[in-house]
């Protein structure tokens, strides 16, 4: 394997990918950034300073994984490709020798694998089709994650920072909004990536805030999400029904939540629903 210093450019990570006999799977998410200056403004829009603790899912070859170790930081790297993790330290010594004793790998998948230490951030390049579970599930369990950026396909980027009322308002953008501020913080090229991915990507980022309730306010909240968009453009009074033991129970609890029971899920902040969740009990 050919090493160098510095951060992986598109040769390096076709040479490394050889090595390893790494195809990039579409089941995996696997696209793999090969532009260092991409890195280093994912990195810098993160905001991530020597000393800190960061948190990374899929980092495949390891570009993002150098330019976080580049800056001093530690970090905690969760792959569930098998011969990716095994290779990451020995990239991370090779390229950036001295940073290998800063990096924590974790090999398992994201949605279930327990996450050592208390990162501060999250930085990460999630598959489309795992990307909300995945980040729900870190910001419920890693409460010390308090900001962080990531790389998302553009369509779940764009519905996690949505605000209501919008067409493309959904279930996680009112679940990520229970966690905090989520905000898009840029597109990305197509050609930073190997290989090059038929949809556009952007960067979100999120700001960590105290959630309007405790873990059991969080359940019946998400309940209430989950059944207010199972079918976009329906009524409160329709959607919530199900859940609220009929048309007539779910507009009496609306209506002492101070709700119009006409009104769609899409109009709701979570902040509405927290208010519907608490009428339920009283």
């Amino acid at each position: 394997m050919e090493s160098g210093p510095g951060l992986l450019g598109a040769a390096d990570v076709r040479r490394l990918a050889e090595a390893l006999g790494v195809a990039p799977t579409k089941s995996l998410g696997q696209n793999f950034v090969h532009d260092a200056n991409t890195v280093r403004r994912i990195v810098r829009i993160a905001g991530v300073a020597a000393g800190e603790q960061v948190l990374e899912v899929g980092p495949g070859l390891g570009s993002l994984t150098l330019g976080l170790l580049e800056t001093g930081a530690g970090v905690t790297a969760v792959e569930i490709d098998e011969r990716l993790a095994a290779a990451l330290p020995d990239t991370a010594a090779d390229r950036l020798p001295g940073a290998a004793a800063r990096l924590t790998v974790v090999t398992g998948d994201a949605v279930r694998v327990g996450v050592p230490g208390e990162p501060l951030r999250l930085v990460a390049n999630l598959p489309y089709n795992v990307a909300v579970p995945i980040l729900l599930r870190l910001l419920a369990d890693v409460p010390s994650l308090v900001s962080g950026v990531v790389m998302v396909q553009a369509e779940v980027g764009e519905r996690l920072a949505a605000a209501p009322g919008s067409k493309i308002y959904g279930s996680p953008s009112v679940k990520a909004a229970w966690y905090g501020a989520f905000s898009l913080a840029g597109t990305v090229p197509r050609g930073v990536f190997w290989p090059v991915p038929n949809v556009d990507s952007v960067l979100v980022r999120f700001e960590r805030a105290a959630p309007p309730g405790d873990e059991a306010l969080r359940r019946s909240v998400f309940r209430l999400v989950d059944a207010a968009f199972v079918q976009r453009r329906k009524t409160l009074r329709q959607s919530l029904a199900p859940v609220l033991g009929g048309a007539p129970s779910a507009s009496e609890v609306l209506e002492r939540a101070g709700v119009d029971p006409a009104l769609r899920g899409e109009r709701l902040d979570v902040d509405r629903f927290v208010e519907i969740a608490r009428a339920i009990e009283g």
